[in-house]
């Protein structure tokens, strides 16, 4: 597996210990910066690492801003990316399991990271179930193919 993270100004601590992490685990990545506390606008990162989930370069990514909402908004407007804001390991697990999420998003204001190392090994370890759940993701995707 390969993932594609990146931050913005705000979230790079917290990108920084995901980095740690992944090392540890032996799990590829591509870091998509920042790399410097100077300010950047999170929808650049975002469009990133969702594009490179989008074409293939990478299995899943993995974004850092301030609260994880602003990095998922951008992210999911890549056609076919569904990303999802992560806050506590029942949200971590779902956003794999039920929705397929290929994408998940951290906000280094509101969680810690111990607590983000949690996340993210949760989010890693789990699998899209199918069943009930393959259904409601096809009418996401009906959904976003009817605006395109």
């Amino acid at each position: 597996m390969k993932i594609a993270i990146g931050c913005d100004h705000l979230g790079l601590p917290l990108k920084e210990e995901i980095a740690a992490l992944l090392r540890e685990r032996h799990v590829e990545f591509q870091d998509y910066g920042v790399c410097s506390a100077d300010k950047v606008d999170y929808p650049d990162i975002a469009e990133q690492v969702a594009g490179a989930v989008q074409k293939g370069e990478s299995d899943r990514g993995i974004l850092v801003c301030g609260t994880g909402i602003g990095m998922a908004i951008a992210a999911n407007k890549v056609p076919g990316i569904r990303a999802a804001v992560v806050h506590d390991p029942y949200s971590a697990e779902r956003s794999r399991k039920s929705n397929d999420a290929q994408v998940m998003t951290m906000g280094s204001l509101v969680i810690g990271p111990q607590l983000a190392r949690s996340l993210v090994s949760i989010w890693l370890e789990s699998e899209f179930q199918g069943g009930d759940s393959a259904r409601k993701v096809e009418k996401i995707n009906q959904i976003e193919k009817k605006f395109r």
